[in-house]
């Protein structure tokens, strides 16, 4: 699972990391783990409350398509929920450093945002001395607006030393985004429904059973999370026990759904929980 930090060898965000990941991320737009509680919409309308200190990972685009979540222009909805702590992956640009604070730009390959970041205590300033222009940074803060422009006043900026990093950002967005936006599967929107217990059954299934949730319970299990290239066919085969045309159709639908991808090639899979 993405942590929010760097680990691993270093990674100074030179430019050829810089073509990297303009290559894969440019004009994406993204819409936005497990460990970012995702709040639920009741009735349509916006989410509220404790539900807008939320930490949602979001693209630069997707902020500045949010919509205003009220009169109080400071406030930001995005997919019908209000947010205002957001978690930011992309290259630093333009640093100021200042007596009291530092401004930089942002470039995550979907477009710019102007963070700030307040030096309040020494680890503040020797947290903002490690990162430079060029680098690829993990910004964790809140959204701000002002005078009809967005911004970011940071509560941490960590400078990427995995690049693994933004990548599991960019997947991590977009987990979110189809948990906020697509509808709950048909398996668990009908589990109330008489006939569909009775297929179930006939069917030698328990709710919770079905070949997609034992392929998904496979797929997040916490003891392969170490494991960079994901699973193969063949283990997700064995762990099952189930047809591997069937096995094959239900992670070609997950893969489809976002849920999991592949890895190094066709027959290795990895689940988004598990980044």
């Amino acid at each position: 699972m993405y942590s929010g930090g760097g680990g691993g060898g270093h990674y100074d965000g030179g430019a050829g990391g810089a073509a990297n990941a303009n290559a894969l991320f440019s004009g994406g737009g993204f819409m936005p783990s497990q460990s970012t509680a995702v709040p639920e919409s009741s009735g349509g309308g916006l989410s509220k409350g404790r539900n807008a200190q939320t930490l949602l990972p979001l693209t630069v685009k997707q902020i500045m398509d949010a919509e205003q979540a009220s009169d109080d222009k400071s406030n930001f909805a995005v997919n019908g929920v209000e947010v205002s702590t957001v978690r930011l992956v992309g290259r630093m640009l333009n640093k100021v450093e200042r007596v009291t604070h530092v401004q930089f730009t942002l470039d995550d390959g979907t477009g710019r945002i102007d963070v700030n970041r307040w030096e309040n205590e020494s680890s503040d300033t020797k947290e903002m001395a490690d990162v430079n222009d060029g680098n690829y940074v993990i910004v964790n803060g809140g959204l701000k607006g002002f005078q009809g422009r967005r911004h970011v006043v940071a509560y941490s900026v960590r400078r990427v030393t995995d690049f693994n990093d933004v990548t599991h950002h960019f997947l991590h967005c977009i987990h979110v985004h189809l948990q906020l936006t697509r509808p709950k599967s048909q398996v668990n929107a009908n589990l109330g429904n008489p006939n569909q217990a009775n297929q179930l059954r006939s069917n030698n299934q328990t709710p919770g059973n079905d070949p997609s949730s034992l392929i998904m319970n496979v797929l997040n299990d916490p003891t392969i999370t170490h494991l960079q290239q994901g699973v193969t066919l063949d283990y997700v085969l064995k762990r099952v026990n189930l047809p591997e045309a069937v096995v094959r159709k239900f992670l070609q639908k997950h893969v489809d759904e976002g849920d999991i991808y592949q890895t190094i090639d066709d027959n290795h899979f990895k689940s988004v929980v598990n980044g």
